[in-house]
């Protein structure tokens, strides 16, 4: 509710500042949203949007001592802390892509082939941004951005502002779940990093019974078919492994709050 006397307008603005700190935050730390060719305007917009209706329905009001204070200080580091909590939750399930696309593109021999990471900003393998790309349409695809604008909002109620301190508990199931990150990237490389690693034991089969044989001519070129063919019939089982890693991703963004 904006105050009607115009001696609060700066306190109203004071706010409204606050309240776009953890949407701000949790947007930078995202996938999608804090991307590179996002617009930080856009980013500032988006948060202001998030954060002035959840400020007003949990009442959110300056410390007593002022904003600019040690409190204050505090304050903001804790709405920070929330927000990057998050966003970096979803982070964690999208890394999962990247690192199975790495695991992939080493056993097609492909791991010399990078692209530049229009999410990160730097280089990755092109399978990576293959199975990157895919899990964004997939997160789209199961209304994940909108569950995670809900989150944050459902956070204003779970970690009021001034009190968004985050557990000893919720940290740490953090951590561990950054953990997972290794499980689920193998996980979802294993169908095709299992049938390529079959490839490379009858292609090695196939150069020591034949020792004239030229293998970089003939193995690169039937490793990349392999590779490619065997990524386009497995692709729907990686989805399958994707959905449920940014499902999990979800769930504990979802859960640090209530922690």
């Amino acid at each position: 509710m904006i105050p009607g006397a115009f001696g609060n307008i700066e306190q109203q603005i004071l706010i409204w500042l606050l309240a776009m700190i953890r949407p701000g935050a949790a947007f930078l730390a995202a996938p999608i949203f804090g991307a590179a060719s996002v617009p930080v305007q856009l980013r500032l917009i988006l948060a202001l949007a998030v954060g002035i209706p959840s400020a007003t329905a949990s009442q959110m009001g300056l410390p007593p001592e002022g904003l600019f204070t040690m409190q204050g200080l505090l304050c903001i580091f804790a709405e920070v802390l929330a927000g990057l909590a998050i966003g970096f939750s979803i982070q964690i399930g999208f890394a999962s892509a990247l690192l199975a696309g790495e695991v992939i593109s080493n056993t097609m021999g492909l791991g010399f082939a990078s692209m530049a990471d229009p999410v990160g900003g730097q280089m990755s393998p092109a399978i990576g941004q293959f199975l990157s790309m895919l899990a964004t349409f997939l997160f789209l695809a199961m209304d994940g951005h909108l569950a995670f604008v809900a989150m944050i909002v459902e956070s204003y109620r779970l970690l009021p502002p001034g009190e968004a301190w985050l557990s000893v508990s919720a940290l740490g199931s953090l951590v561990e779940f950054g953990g997972l990150i290794f499980a689920a990237g193998l996980s979802i490389a294993l169908p095709v990093g299992f049938a390529m690693l079959l490839v490379q034991i009858i292609m090695a089969i196939i150069a020591r019974s034949t020792p004239t044989l030229n293998l970089f001519s003939v193995g690169m070129p039937a490793t990349l078919l392999a590779g490619v063919v065997l990524l386009a019939i497995a692709t729907p089982v990686m989805s399958e492994s994707l959905q449920k890693t940014l499902a999990e991703a979800l769930a504990q963004a979802g859960s640090l709050a209530a922690r």
